[in-house]
């Protein structure tokens, strides 16, 4: 990998990277809540995200539409957001070979051979979505991020005037996640008529509270981190097994307690419809160490197990 120096203005780096044996959108697409996240831009050639570093907020833009993976960012944290826009990719480190235990994992792993386990090191960025993901849909989760990050995100760093046209397009309305003082500030009610209950809006308003030690936090191995973020009231082993692979690059990472993971992975690995967590981790097994990246490949290629019944209609919480 080939790292330009990150202390110029513009944060401007590039690694030099074979474009056929690195899947860079599929990559970074876990870093994205939904088609309309305003925090975060993916198309097919590059990518926009705000969010807040050690050092302040900060503006990274990735293009991989030539020869090499161009990164340029800028805000005050530009240094740290062009770093950890790199480490997104993980273009330096090649996925470990799987076990040939189960062709359908065999076949995934080589679909997907460029698709890279990056670590964002963005806690407070990771666990604000992932929070609002609890015990609801996919669809009204993003929507509900959506709108937590209109009201409460900033406007992300500006480029300035010199920017070229298709920059400026890409970074145009870009937000901020929710500023931490500014969340940290909520009463439970607050979140009501965003479809937020408080059994979410808590641990929300708790991890902005504590949002400059979690720098420290996302140092610490997997083991340890575990242990700190569970101390924090309403995060569990679903949200914690849930960022600890784009955050840590943890490939082992599994989230416990989700509704679709356990039918998916025993649909594709046993041909069962339906499955708990026992079966699920029992199904894992064979690849302990890699169970998190076996799941994401199972997403990114399985099938999908037999829908029983009727859909039922989604009632937003606002409407209750």
């Amino acid at each position: 990998m080939l790292v330009d120096d990150l202390s110029t203005t513009s944060g401007y780096s590039a690694i030099a990277a074979p474009a056929p044996l690195l899947d860079v959108r599929r990559t970074l697409s876990w870093y994205r809540h939904g088609a309309a996240d305003p925090t975060t831009r993916l198309s097919a050639t590059s990518m926009a995200r705000a969010s807040w570093t050690i050092d302040g907020p900060a503006t990274a833009v990735l293009d991989w539409s030539g020869a090499s993976i161009d990164v340029e960012a800028w805000g005050p944290g530009r240094d740290a957001a062009a770093g950890a826009a790199l480490d997104m990719v993980a273009a330096d480190r090649l996925p470990t070979d799987l076990p040939d235990h189960h062709a359908v994992v065999t076949r995934a792993a080589h679909v997907h051979r460029g698709v890279r386990t990056g670590a964002s090191g963005d806690l407070y960025h990771l666990l604000l979505p992932t929070i609002l993901a609890q015990r609801i849909t996919g669809g009204e989760a993003v929507r509900q991020w959506r709108r937590l990050c209109l009201e409460l995100g900033p406007a992300a760093p500006d480029a300035g005037p010199d920017r070229s046209p298709r920059l400026q397009a890409l970074v145009d309305g870009l937000l901020l996640p929710p500023a931490p003082e500014r969340l940290a500030r909520r009463p439970a009610w607050w979140f009501h008529p965003l479809g937020i209950e408080a059994k979410r809006a808590r641990p929300l308003t708790e991890v902005a509270r504590i949002a400059d030690r979690l720098w420290d936090w996302v140092r610490l191995p997997p083991p340890e981190l575990t242990y700190k973020l569970r101390l924090v009231s309403g995060i569990g082993p679903w949200t914690i097994g849930s960022v600890l692979g784009p955050v840590c690059g943890d490939d082992d990472a599994v989230a416990v307690g989700d509704y679709h993971l356990p039918n998916i992975v025993a649909w594709n690995l046993a041909g069962e419809a339906r499955a708990d967590d026992r079966r699920m981790l029992e199904l894992l097994a064979p690849y302990a160490g890699q169970r998190g990246r076996v799941v994401r490949l199972l997403e990114l290629a399985g099938q999908r197990p037999p829908a029983f019944g009727p859909r039922r209609r989604i009632l937003p919480m606002h409407r209750w």
